[in-house]
């Protein structure tokens, strides 16, 4: 469903701002980036010597484009692995989504590293793979995925408890 009123732009700008206003709302020191879009990260996290970098993405239609560009010879599976080479181990991801046309109606987000959303888009259309990470899809029976759900696992919902289980792992991997 697309919103009135808001292009591609306001999508990103609303979602890294509520993004850091959540992650600050749960006692998180958060750094947004200045300048133009950096490719690998909007914005960093951290508490104490723990830090994990945030990579920021809006949408309006349930669905999360992320690897498109690396598709070659509808190879989904080498395509979520090529899209998943280029972060570091320190990188997480923020999926906000906006549902209402109401300013006040808070998006649902959602909080992944780069190797779970790779394994969910390899996992996805009964195993096919896909370049669209879904919040939920039902697939069609002319569909390669037919009569198959995909949706991200209820794990992956922004909380504090899963930024700390989030912590524990990527604060300590290596860069």
């Amino acid at each position: 469903m697309m919103l009135k009123n808001l292009s591609k732009f306001h999508v990103g700008v609303s979602a890294e701002a509520i993004t850091a206003a959540l992650f600050a709302r749960c006692g998180y020191d958060v750094s947004v980036q200045y300048g133009p879009n950096q490719p690998k990260y909007d914005l960093m996290i951290a508490r104490g010597d723990q830090v994990l970098m945030v990579s920021v993405n809006g949408a309006t239609e349930g669905e999360w484009r992320l690897t498109q560009r690396h598709l070659k010879d509808a190879n989904y599976h080498a395509a979520a692995e090529a899209w998943h080479a280029g972060h570091s181990n320190r990188t997480i991801y923020s999926l906000v989504l906006f549902c209402s046309d109401d300013p006040l109606s808070m998006p649902r987000v959602y909080l992944a590293t780069p190797r779970e959303i790779a394994d969910q888009l390899k996992k996805s259309a009964k195993g096919r793979g896909d370049t669209i990470l879904h919040e939920k899809k039902e697939w069609t029976k002319r569909a390669h995925g037919g009569g198959t759900i995909d949706e991200i696992p209820p794990s992956w919902k922004f909380s504090s408890i899963r930024i700390e289980e989030l912590m524990r792992t990527g604060s300590l991997a290596p860069y």
